[in-house]
């Protein structure tokens, strides 16, 4: 039998040319994330600023176009202004702390021994939490009439502690709870910058005669910067979108008093009078608020450094 020699086609042996490079072989891997981000994020983003632009309810009854109209009507919104010093509020207070706190432990925890480890994995299980599950958990906790923690003051003579239905105590509250459930996630990022820097700058440093206290401003900190940013970036990203602890523990009150700008888009477009295109416009202001601060963020701690 004649031997038959099966020729190649030309377009496959193109096709196998030109993905076998890294370059471009790493788009094929990137495909499934690429696409997961646009249908999950870029389409729900354009939407939203469509939408943001009628006049339009939850169930699409009675739309109509209204151009601009929901973006005047939310800087006249007091209400909106309310909710957006809550956040800011709650930005300046939660951010800091949760960095300061985390980088301490960082910082004391760094070492490489069993009890490092076994306190970086208790100081890390509240992270893997629901947030709702934690809230739950605090308030009941805290609570008046049930809760472990006003028994104990109680028992020192302080009564009537009253956490999250107090107007002057329920935004410190919510903070103090978003800082213990995420400081971990903070802590570890900068243990591995901690653990990155290289040990010959504090064998130097203490041949010099530096503390633990100097090398920590002096090595620690300098060389820290861009985990620092990242920690800062995130954390005031994540913060500004805050709504879950706020959900479950308060609903924005008393008094509105912790009310926060995703709670009363929240409420807005699914709660009566379920406006979607006021929740929407609302939306694409927040983020105008988050780019505005993020972006400058990143700048001045990347790109000017690089």
């Amino acid at each position: 039998m004649n031997n038959i020699k099966t020729r190649k086609s030309p377009s496959r042996s193109f096709g196998r040319k030109y993905w076998n490079k890294p370059d471009r072989v790493a788009y094929l891997f990137m495909l499934p994330s690429i696409l997961v981000l646009f249908v999950f994020a870029i389409i729900p983003l354009m939407a939203c600023l469509v939408i943001s632009l009628f006049d339009m309810n939850i169930f699409f009854a009675d739309t109509s176009f209204t151009g601009a109209h929901n973006f005047i009507t939310a800087f006249q919104d007091t209400r909106f202004w309310n909710a957006l010093l809550n956040t800011v509020i709650f930005v300046l207070f939660e951010v800091p702390l949760q960095i300061v706190i985390g980088l301490l432990t960082a910082n004391a925890l760094v070492k490489t021994s069993l009890f490092n480890k076994a306190a970086r994995s208790i100081f890390f299980l509240p992270v893997v939490c629901s947030m709702a599950a934690v809230g739950i958990i605090w308030s009941i906790l805290l609570d008046t009439n049930i809760g472990f923690i006003p028994y104990l003051l109680e028992q020192i003579g302080i009564h009537n502690a009253t956490f999250f239905r107090n107007a002057k105590t329920a935004m410190p509250t919510v903070i103090a709870m978003t800082v213990w459930k995420n400081f971990g996630y903070t802590m570890s990022i900068l243990v591995v910058g901690i653990q990155g820097i290289s040990q010959s700058y504090y064998e130097a440093s203490e041949i010099d005669g530096a503390g633990k206290a100097a090398q920590f401003f002096k090595i620690t900190l300098p060389l820290l910067k861009p985990t620092l940013g990242f920690c800062l970036i995130t954390n005031t990203i994540g913060s500004l979108q805050v709504f879950d602890q706020v959900y479950v523990t308060t609903q924005g009150g008393p008094q509105f008093k912790t009310e926060t700008l995703v709670q009363y888009i929240y409420k807005t477009g699914f709660n009566q009078p379920y406006n979607l295109g006021y929740a929407c416009a609302l939306s694409v202001l927040l983020l105008v608020v988050i780019l505005a601060v993020s972006l400058p963020m990143y700048k001045n701690m990347f790109i000017n450094q690089n």
